[in-house]
């Protein structure tokens, strides 16, 4: 397949509102891809790359994409994927050259609108509405099967490509092979947000409440002696861990697959900041010095996999049962069930004296939705907050001169793209300043007056005081008295809330 087909269809898909358009446009290309190249065209037309890091900066992209634009169609898929393992393998002396080298071929090759495209997909820049739910659909309807099965091997891999070839291919009896295995992570389930307790009660009805831990979400795997751990983003992170590891090992249980948080503690048992937790996650450790100096508590509040058997599709109340079988007491959070709202208000106040950011509020019949923010989960804070995209900055007068301050933040909209919300400079330390700064330079698409526009990348928490109506944003909605939280580095943008989320939390 030539690459032109993946640009044509990326831009008459960019163009059309409608889901049904889109949908029906991405699956006539992906019926006419071959075995091999589903895969490369599920990336680029979800705007990615199957390559984990390629090594390319902006600046060569810049230099490279001045190349003379070819006058007629060469490149196929195939072409351009070829490239771009050559350049994830690239390393040591020599391979800079190497990267320059090939990418100006490629570009030479390319025609100005193949160019223009592979500009944008590098850069993280293809915003023609086909995110990953669209996709699934896409893939369903080419492939003749029903949406819920691929959207369910597609949480169970992690890998939509991977999925959509054994549709593609195999149709309905290439997804069976997708199902929860030890040491294949799987997206871990997310929730919505609820204004205040008794609404997630008058909500949910009997509900459990679990004391809300401001850790890093882990997802523990066990076979035998053998015990790994994911992180929120399905990294595996079980060297910075051994406590959990540890406590995994203890668990009267061959094989499990646990979900929770890891959080560091004072020594009175109140948390310390989400900052603190996230330092034993760095990248170059010294862990056993970290571990004696900041040791990690793991608490388990989920559970998918058990003695051979898939828990995922049994009710939260039979697996929430499983857990306590097996995990001790000290190991999972502070839990209520309850249909009065008085009582669960006393939770939450309780929780919140503790130090807690808040509790969630769970479903009691509700299967494990992996990947899925769905209103089964609802998470109840001391303060709202939202998990929204950097998508811009200005420079800062006075003595925030020379630094990106102000922030252009976003939520993301299902359909594609990001919606903006408003701008905030409050609740940025001078440290905080100069890593943004660095950041969002690295992240930097193009500059207009004092604004640099930047790669829809970074997540950022914020904290408002409510929502108004606003003419001067697409949305229709503001963010009042936004301030930065801090910087949610194990979250992508794909992770952050949606348009849906916000508009559900405004009351006019």
């Amino acid at each position: 397949m030539l690459l032109q087909r993946i640009v044509t269809t990326s831009s008459e898909v960019a163009k059309t509102s409608s889901r049904l358009a889109k949908i029906e446009r991405l699956g006539e290309l992906l019926r006419g891809a071959g075995a091999f190249e589903i895969e490369t065209a599920i990336a680029f037309l979800t705007g990615t790359l199957r390559q984990t890091k390629i090594g390319v900066g902006y600046s060569l992209l810049q230099r490279v994409s001045s190349a003379a634009a070819a006058k007629e169609s060469t490149l196929t898929l195939a072409d351009v994927d070829a490239v771009l393992v050559r350049l994830e393998g690239a390393s040591g002396k020599g391979s800079a050259k190497l990267r320059a080298t090939a990418l100006r071929e490629l570009f030479e090759r390319a025609t100005q609108d193949e160019q223009e495209f592979l500009f944008r997909l590098i850069t993280g820049e293809v915003r023609q509405g086909a995110l990953e739910g669209i996709m699934i659909e896409a893939v369903a309807r080419a492939a003749g099967v029903e949406a819920a099965r691929v959207r369910r091997a597609t949480m169970l891999a992690g890998d939509l490509g991977l999925v959509a070839r054994a549709a593609l291919t195999d149709g309905a009896t290439g997804l069976d092979q997708f199902a929860i295995q030890l040491f294949r992570p799987v997206q871990p389930m997310l929730a919505q947000t609820a204004e205040d307790v008794s609404l997630a009660i008058a909500q949910l009805g009997r509900a459990a409440l679990e004391i809300k831990l401001d850790g890093a979400r882990i997802q523990a795997h066990r076979s035998g002696t053998e015990v790994r751990v994911f992180s929120r983003l399905l990294n595996d992170v079980t060297q910075a861990v051994p406590e959990v590891v540890d406590a995994v090992r203890r668990l009267a249980v061959p094989d499990v697959i646990l979900d929770g948080e890891a959080i560091a503690l004072r020594a009175d048992g109140s948390p310390l900041p989400f900052q603190t937790t996230m330092r034993r996650f760095g990248r170059k450790l010294d862990v056993d010095t970290l571990r004696s100096e900041l040791p990690l508590v793991p608490f388990f509040f989920d559970i998918l996999y058990a003695g051979g058997r898939t828990l995922i599709d049994e009710s939260y109340e039979r697996r929430a049962a499983i857990l306590a079988d097996l995990v001790p007491e000290s190991e999972r959070p502070a839990r209520l069930v309850t249909a009065v709202a008085n009582e669960a208000q006393a939770f939450y106040d309780r929780a919140i004296a503790a130090g807690h950011e808040g509790v969630m509020a769970k479903s009691l019949d509700a299967p494990y939705e992996a990947g899925s923010r769905g209103s089964a989960w609802l998470k109840i804070k001391a303060v709202h907050t939202l998990d929204l995209v950097v998508l811009a900055a200005e420079w800062g007068h006075g003595r925030r001169k020379g630094k990106l301050s102000n922030l252009h933040l976003g939520a993301r909209d299902p359909a594609g793209g990001f919606v903006m919300l408003g701008k905030t400079f409050k609740g940025l330390t001078d440290e905080l300043l100069e890593w943004q700064t660095r950041r969002l330079l690295e992240l930097a698409t193009e500059r207009e007056g004092h604004i640099v526009w930047v790669r829809p990348e970074l997540v950022v928490e914020i904290a408002f005081n409510g929502l108004q109506a606003s003419p001067h944003y697409p949305g229709g909605l503001a963010l009042r008295f936004a301030r930065v939280v801090r910087y949610r580095l194990d979250k992508t943008a794909e992770q952050a809330d949606t348009i849906e989320t916000v508009r559900a939390l405004h009351r006019p």
